[in-house]
């Protein structure tokens, strides 16, 4: 199989002539699943520098090294979105943070509420899935993966942004598409308490919205959510 379609997120810097040793499971990877051979070219993003076709210069079962050759796309804007959500279950929140990646979320932000079912996750893994499905769907940059905060905290410091608030009673207005910096925030199963609903009401920047005529599952109004928000954006 060519090594041609194959993307990797890498740390460094690129530009041309720069040289990446690719991290161990990256190696692996290359050199003994795709059994690249030197000279076999790829394509590598840094998240800032744009996308570069790059080749293998040196190889081996551990290590491989690649060398920038040119650059195939410039890093163009991408849409300032974040995604606040209730922690779900590993496997849930797993395919939110991937999801999110796909649909151009800039953070993905789990907060912690009085029905969220964990209140901590492994933040290597929860980046693994994002840089994961950023070389898959053709995306040049990784979102930011924060740590879960209470909600109480997230609002305590909340930013000059606006806010839309998934409201499962489905009251609100549609969510419209929004353009700028934004911020999507979804409840988890059995939805927000009222007292976490009146703490959120008084934050200025809030809206809240509705997410269509059904009752969504958490991580189903996470996604469709994002997809309202960022539809207008690039």
């Amino acid at each position: 199989m060519s090594t041609a379609s194959i993307r990797l997120f890498v740390p460094s810097p690129l530009a041309a002539g720069a040289e990446i040793a690719l991290s161990e499971a990256q190696s692996h990877y290359l050199a003994n699943v795709m059994r690249a051979k030197p000279g076999d070219e790829l394509r590598i993003f840094d998240g800032a520098s744009g996308e570069w076709r790059a080749a293998v210069t040196g190889i081996s079962r551990k290590s491989v090294v690649l060398t920038a050759r040119a650059q195939t796309r410039p890093q163009a804007p991408e849409p300032d979105a974040w995604l606040c959500f209730a922690l779900l279950k590993r496997a849930k929140t797993d395919m939110v943070v991937e999801k999110a990646t796909e649909l151009g979320v800039a953070v993905i932000q789990p907060i912690i509420t009085a029905r969220t079912q964990a209140d901590h996750v492994n933040l290597d893994r929860l980046r693994a899935i994002a840089i994961e499905a950023a070389e898959q769907c053709e995306r040049l940059a990784v979102p930011e993966i924060r740590a879960p905060l209470p909600l109480a905290r997230l609002m305590e410091n909340w930013p000059d942004r606006p806010l839309f608030i998934a409201d499962e009673r489905r009251t609100s207005a549609l969510l419209a598409p929004a353009s700028g910096p934004c911020a999507l925030m979804t409840g988890p199963e059995g939805g927000f308490t009222e007292p976490e609903l009146e703490a959120i009401g008084r934050t200025p920047q809030v809206t809240r919205v509705s997410l269509g005529a059904r009752i969504l599952r958490a991580e189903t109004a996470a996604i469709a959510g994002l997809a309202l928000l960022l539809a207008a954006q690039p």
